[in-house]
Formats: structure tokens, sequence, C-alpha cells
């Protein structure tokens, strides 16, 4: 039924009037998509003499009607790329961006990888058949239909949930046909489904119906539930977590204090989210998907009854290592937003400062680097972060992007970037150096540095946007940001200095490697010395997969490339994504104990 409501209002006219929001009379449709449908007219029934009450119908409607509403969107920007094609596709002048942005609602703030991959597809388009499609209906078939339930369209008489008492396990009783062509309502039987809720839920949380899918043989849940959460408020934060995005090293972030006399400090080194290995196991997965589909064009191309089976086998594991990629970003994504949420409630952060990013462009950096940041999960992190600190009272807030890495923290001077500390006449963009106050540091430590600091100097500027709903900083003001630089707190030395223990014994262990103790003093130049903070000191050894050069760059970068030792093992996702602990809290003050005693 769902395929069927697809196929007849797949056009350009259907689209258009629901995704309009008014019917034939002038009334607005109502919110659920069912509903919608109906007022419209749009009726489906079921083939084969197969007999199903109204819910299965309700159902169907609002299954077909959330995929139709969704492509009135895509409907737009397609219009307006068709309404403004460019001369040159493959580079569009000033005039011609500004010309396509105005041609598409909303088009001042749309990414403009949207826009280009966009122009990308209507350009393959237009090399196969010769002509400019008409709008994204002739562009794109009608979208297959999964195999799901979507109970939210039901009442108490299709399908019911209720909570255990114990509050582990939730169960779901729906009716289900006891037969594969029910012909009248005595082939339908009241089932009871047990689930397992994880302890993520609330035990105060209320359950929606969920949405049942299909996959492998097995019945999925998409589960809903609803609890009260703070509001997260818009100004008025003193401590702030800026988060960075990087490539190899994903996250890194770091909390800033504002004072009450207007001064901003930095509390602790930071942190990092490393996720080599998992981008390295995802990049061979896209070279796999990439093979696989060149040998289904050449079957393709060869037009020969005898390779149909195998372009069928090719067609099953193209979907399965596509599926593989799905899971792994989304694990990934899921993965960073928990550790930059933890590191915000372990800082006692109010607010997380992201980076709008949604204007990045990877070009000109040549074809791996360009696709790899064309690929990375930055909207997916974005997302599940805000998902996951609403249920704290976080707010996130995203900030300009501008000269985040480019200007020093502490003095707003351009730095200078190099290969490495060790390095320094070697050009590079890792390390970077400033020529007015003297500070160094790995480049991603001074981003977030200036991401926090600029946003909590901006947070009254900060607005709710109306469309999605989040809270962003659109510009940057001169006389706020001349303000947003961090300030050092001097160093004052103990009142007391009375022995709380034996004194430590002096023992002959020679010290361990250079990446695991403490620095010393930094001398007064600029380079050849690796500055404090970077190197935990409180962690005797690192994860059996975090080789020494997954830790943080503070030498030249190694030639060999990254080995994959977790998937070779069989250990799985984690044992190749390195998070910094949240080091936040002080510590608690105690006795003194010999060096090598276990704490």
């Amino acid at each position: 039924m769902v395929g069927a409501l697809l196929s007849e209002h797949w056009n350009a006219t259907d689209v258009d009037a629901l995704g309009s929001g008014v019917d034939a009379d002038g009334r607005g449709l109502p919110s659920k998509a069912w509903m919608a449908l109906r007022r419209l007219g749009w009726v489906v029934a079921p083939t084969g003499g197969v007999k199903v009450n109204d819910r299965i119908v309700r159902m169907a409607q609002e299954h077909a009607g959330r995929v139709l509403r969704s492509a009135k969107w895509r409907a737009d920007v397609t219009a307006g790329v068709l309404a403004a094609w460019p001369a040159d596709p493959e580079r569009r002048t000033t005039a011609e961006w500004d010309q396509v942005r105005g041609a598409i609602p909303g088009g001042e703030r749309l990414q403009t990888n949207v826009i280009r991959s966009r122009t990308r597809q209507i350009a393959t388009y237009l090399r196969r058949h010769g002509h400019l499609p008409v709008n994204v209906f002739e562009l794109e078939p009608a979208p297959r239909t999964p195999h799901m339930l979507v109970l939210a369209a039901c009442d108490g008489q299709q399908a019911t949930i209720e909570r255990s008492e114990d509050g582990h396990r939730g169960l779901l009783r729906l009716q289900l046909p006891i037969r594969p062509d029910p012909q009248s309502y005595a082939d339908w039987a009241w089932v009871a489904c047990l689930i397992a809720l994880p302890p993520t839920i609330p035990a105060d949380a209320v359950l929606h119906l969920p949405t049942l899918r299909a996959v492998d043989g097995r019945v999925r849940v998409d589960l809903a539930y609803a609890h009260p959460v703070p509001r997260p408020k818009r100004s008025g934060h003193t401590v702030a977590l800026g988060v960075d995005w990087g490539l190899n090293t994903l996250l890194s972030a770091g909390a800033v204090r504002l004072h009450d006399d207007g001064r901003l400090t930095a509390l602790g080194p930071g942190g990092q989210f490393r996720a080599g290995g998992v981008l390295a196991k995802q990049h061979r997965l896209r070279r796999i998907s990439e093979h696989l589909r060149s040998k289904t064009e050449h079957y393709a191309r060869l037009a020969d009854p005898s390779v149909n089976s195998k372009a069928e086998r090719l067609a099953e594991e193209i979907r399965h290592v596509s599926q593989r990629r799905s899971n792994l970003n989304d694990a990934l994504a899921r993965s960073a937003a928990r550790w930059a949420v933890d590191q915000a409630i372990a800082a006692g952060a109010t607010v997380i400062h992201l980076e709008d990013l949604r204007s990045l462009e990877a070009r000109g950096m040549g074809r791996t680097m360009n696709t790899r940041l064309s690929q990375t999960v930055r909207g997916q992190v974005a997302r599940w972060t805000r998902h996951l600190a609403a249920e704290t009272g976080i707010a996130v807030v995203t900030v300009p992007p501008r000269n985040t890495s480019r200007h020093c923290p502490h003095c707003l001077t351009t730095l200078r970037h190099r290969k490495a500390p060790d390095r320094p006449g070697v050009p590079g963009w890792k390390w970077a150096l400033c020529p007015g106050c003297g500070w160094q540091g790995d480049r991603d430590q001074g981003a977030w540095r200036r991401i926090a600091a600029r946003g909590l100097a901006h947070q009254t500027k900060t607005v709710t946007d109306r469309t999605s709903g989040q809270m962003v900083i659109r510009t940057v003001v001169d006389r706020l940001e001349a303000a947003a630089v961090l300030t050092t707190i001097p160093e004052t030395a103990r009142s007391d200095r009375s022995k709380t223990g034996p004194t430590r014994p002096r023992t002959d262990r020679p010290a361990p490697r250079r990446r695991g103790v403490p620095s010393p003093a930094r001398p007064t130049g600029h380079a050849s010395q690796r500055p404090e903070g970077h190197a935990p000191t409180d962690r005797r050894r690192l994860p059996r997969a975090a080789h020494r050069h997954q830790s943080v760059t503070t030498i030249s970068t190694p030639a060999s490339r990254h080995r994959s030792r977790g998937a070779a093992l069989g250990a799985g996702f984690h044992l190749h994504a390195h998070a910094s602990p949240p080091r936040w809290a002080a510590p608690q003050a105690g006795p003194t104990v010999p060096a090598g005693s276990p704490v």
C-alpha cells in the first residue's frame, strides 16, 4: 500500500499540495501525515482480497505521507539549481552562487556541499540523456519502501505499550494476522511482545508506540519515550566547553571559565577524541564499495545475460557494505557525542560551543584528502550532541569558525604553523607558534580555546533559528571579539608545606620515554620543547591498540601508516577510538605515598 501511494503521487503537483500545508478549501492540513492524506482524498486499499482494518491503512498512509513531505525540500532545492543553472557546473562564479541561493527557499543558510552534490547529480543526468531534467521527480525514481510498521498512527484498539513494574522491560501488545493473507477479522489475533529497555531510559519516562522494522529475519524496535528535562538557557553562562573538529583527531575539547571581572581562563589542558583506526576502517569499506560499483557498471556495459546472476550478487554485496558503513558512522557519531557531553558534565559547563562548518568545502587538498573531509560525520556528531545535551539541560550553540585556528587564543596574533615542535623550520599545519606572546601548542588545542572564548564573549548575541530550532551565533562583533582572549592565572605557592606522610624514596629506575613524563620548564625560545599539559601522567600504560603514534602529536608524524590491530584480532569498535578521560574535578587531598605504590 505504501508503494502504491508513492508511485501514484510521486509528482510535483501532489507533493506541492501536501507541502503547502493547506487543502483545496484553504484550511490547514493536520500535522499527522495520514490525516493530511485523507483530507486531500489520497486513499489506498489492499489488493488480492486481503482483509485489514482501517488502522493498517493509517500506517500505510502515515509512512507514505512522511516520505512525500520530505521530498518537498529536495524538490525546492532541485528547482532552484535548475532555475539558476551555471555556464560551468564545475565552477560557479560569485554572481552565480548568489543567484542559485536566491532561487532556493532559505538558500542563504544552506550548506554549500548540498548545492554542489545536487549540481553533480543533475550534470550526470545531462551527460546521460542530453537534456536537463524538469524536476526532481524526473531526476529520481520513487523511493523504495522499507518493511516497517509505523504504530504511531494507531490507537489502543490496534496496539498498546506499557512498562513493567521493575522498569527494565516494556510490554507491546498489537494485533497481527495469523496467516499471510487474512480473509476476515477472525484471522487477526493479539500478540504480546516483550521489549528489553536499555538502562539509558529514565525510570519516569513515558513510552510511546514504536516503529517496527524487519531486519535479517528479526524485528527491530525504534522506541520513542518522553521525560521532563531542564530547559537550556541562551545566555548567562560562566563555564563553556569548546569543541573543535579535526580529521584524525575527530574532536578536541576543553572548558573555559568566565570570571566576574570579565577574564577568561582555561580549565585544564583539555582532551581529545581520536578515531584514526575507525576512520581507517571506514575508508577501507569505501574503497571496497567503489570497487564493487565499478564491477557492477562493467557488467551492465557487457549486456550479457550470463552475468546477471553475478550482478545480482554484487548488488547484494554493495547493500551489505553500505549498511556496514552506515552502522560504523552512526556508532562513531554517537560515541563522539557522548564523549563531548561527558566532558561538559565533568567540567560543570552549561553550554557547548561548536564550529559552524556547514559551508566547509573539501577542495584543493588532493583527491584522498578531499574525500576524507567530505565523508566525515560532523553533522551526525552535532545532531547527537544536541540530543544528548538536551537530557541534562546543556545548551549547544554553534559559533562562526572564522580564524579559530589562525589567531592566538591569548593575544589574537596571527599564528605561525609548523609541522612539529622539534621541526620549527618545516612548514606544516599541526603545530602553532605565536610570535606575539610566545604561546605554542597543538593547532586543535588552540582552536577549542578560541571557540569557547568566542562563544562566552558573544553569548548575548545567541539567537534561536526559526526553521531548525537550534541556538546559533551568526556574526562576530569586533568589540566582543577583542575581549575573547584567555588570561593565565599565576600559580601561588603553598602556604602550608608541612609533611602529610613519609618522604618519597629515590628510585634508580630510569625515567620513562619522553611522552609519559611531565615537561620541564619552558625555555625562552619558541621551539624544541614540548609544552606542559598534553601527555597524561596518571596512566601507566595506554590501551592495547593505542600505538604510541596515536597519542597527542608532539613529535614528527611517523612515516608508517596506521595498522589496524583491533580489526585483525576481532576486537571491534572501541579498541580504535581513544578518548581522553574527564579530568576536570579537583583532586582530593590525601597523604603522600611512595613512588610506584598503587593509588
